[in-house]
């Protein structure tokens, strides 16, 4: 060949970054492909690369036998002595150099685009193996263009995309404008390589983050649980292994510095810093702040809880569109049900003139059982007396409240259905009537219209005798 491939192939390995080993199997692959096309798929040839010439040598592999049968991959021995080598003995392999100059145009072409396409596939895996292990780390690229509101990136050696849905809403880019984002997911398959990023990750501010405060990077301050409204807003919980370090501190920065840099990253989203505790009730008052909690009601059953605020505070401690109170339900995980004092005193008024209804129960028993959760007469009717426990009610006790409520709620509903059945009888009667009196305002107008009927006819005939006489 004319072309020094050791040149070549340094080129083609710095340029594309790529290991000057696989540079030279996909040229020996190439020419292997090409000498196919040529010689024919049948015959057995293999390709070499010399590297002290530059150059790509084919060989045609024969075996040497006492007596040829097959011409295509035997040689006999007397040939193979004379030709090829002088010792050689029945059963051994002879390398026999082709000819590439033979070669053929299309061959060649053919040969070019495999080998275009083993280095193209060689550079994806390297690019895959390059980035496999990112996942999870801030990368910075350029906006390259739009694909149906999906944004590709250039990475440098690559192209990476932000789906429409991993995009901030209300963010704009423009091509050509740099932005970073989180490496998602990296995955080689035979469409080729995929880079997914990412920017409304929780795990993407929690590495801005890590950027911005070089305790949470040494590991003195850990963030224990994020939650976030993509260009809204965010709560995040932070933690500090050091009692000398204030976590929330450490995270805002003289005069909000560090806090302030995450916020102008993610174009103006709010972000609002709470110190994390293992205690869920005060975690849950710290996660709805800006708003003051009064009371909080655990319900560990249902994994709920219920929280009290003063009357000017419900707004501020729900949200706006109930933002502030989903935050918080997703940074502790505990479902959240926010009242109002004056709601909750007229519920607690409520439930309790229901419990007092229950014939015999006591004012004690009927205070003990809403403490307890107990919250109307029929939620108690429901209970279980055998596994009944409320502190400070004996189970006998238990056992005839739970009975006298059941036998209160069935009376009662017997008498709404019986006040429902009366009812309806006074309506079916009211209805009767109305429709018999309808009837007989029918009957007179029809004897009246059949009357006047009559007289109208009468006149008429009167009339026409007087003008025919």
């Amino acid at each position: 060949m004319a072309v020094d491939l050791n040149r070549v192939i340094e080129q083609v390995s710095k340029e594309k970054g790529i290991d000057k080993t696989i540079v030279v199997n996909a040229v020996e692959e190439m020419m292997h492909s090409a000498a196919r096309r040529t010689f024919g798929p049948d015959r057995n040839i293999e390709s070499r690369y010399n590297s002290e010439i530059g150059e790509i040598e084919l060989f045609e592999i024969k075996t040497v036998m006492a007596t040829v049968a097959n011409p295509g991959s035997e040689v006999e021995l007397e040939d193979a002595r004379t030709k090829y080598d002088p010792e050689a003995q029945v059963g051994d392999e002879i390398l026999i150099k082709l000819d590439t100059a033979t070669m053929g145009r299309i061959a060649a072409q053919a040969a070019k685009q495999n080998l275009i396409q083993h280095i193209r596939d060689a550079e994806r895996k390297q690019i895959f193996n390059e980035f496999k292990d990112r996942k999870g780390e801030i990368v910075s690229g350029i906006v390259q263009r739009f694909e149906r509101k999906n944004m590709i990136v250039n990475l440098g050696r690559t192209e990476a995309i932000l789906p429409e849905k991993e995009q901030i809403p209300h963010e704009r880019y423009r091509q050509g404008d740099r932005i970073r984002a989180l490496i998602l997911d990296v995955d080689l398959s035979e469409k080729g390589l995929s880079i997914v990023l990412s920017r409304t990750s929780n795990l993407f501010l929690m590495k801005l983050f890590e950027q911005e405060v070089p305790e949470i990077y040494e590991a003195i301050v850990e963030i224990r649980q994020c939650a976030r409204e993509p260009g809204g807003r965010a709560k995040v919980a932070v933690y500090s292994k050091d009692g000398d370090v204030d976590p929330v501190g450490a995270c805002v920065g003289m005069k909000g510095t560090r806090v302030q840099s995450v916020v102008q990253e993610l174009r103006g989203e709010k972000i609002d810093i709470v110190p994390w505790t293992d205690d869920q009730a005060e975690l849950v008052c710290r996660a709805l702040a800006p708003a003051k909690v009064s009371k909080v009601v655990i319900d560990e059953d249902e994994h709920a809880m219920e929280v009290i605020v003063p009357d000017d505070q419900l707004s501020l401690a729900i949200g706006k569109r109930g933002q502030n109170v989903r935050l918080a339900h997703r940074l502790s995980g505990w479902k959240l049900d926010v009242r109002s004092d004056s709601e909750a005193e007229e519920e607690a008024r409520a439930a309790r003139a229901s419990l007092n209804a229950i014939p015999s129960i006591g004012d004690i028993n009927a205070e003990l059982l809403y403490q307890w959760g107990f919250r109307s007469a029929e939620q108690l009717s429901e209970a279980n007396e055998d596994n009944f426990e409320v502190e400070g009610i004996s189970p006998e006790r238990a056992r005839q409240v739970i009975l006298a409520a059941r036998d209160w709620v069935a009376n009662k509903r017997r008498i709404e259905e019986e006040k429902a059945a009366a009812a309806q009888a006074a309506a079916d009667s009211a209805g009767t009537a109305q429709a018999e009196e309808v009837g007989a305002v029918d009957g007179e107008v029809e004897t009246d219209g059949a009357a006047a009927g009559d007289q109208v006819a009468h006149e008429a005939q009167a009339a026409e005798a007087e003008v025919k006489s």
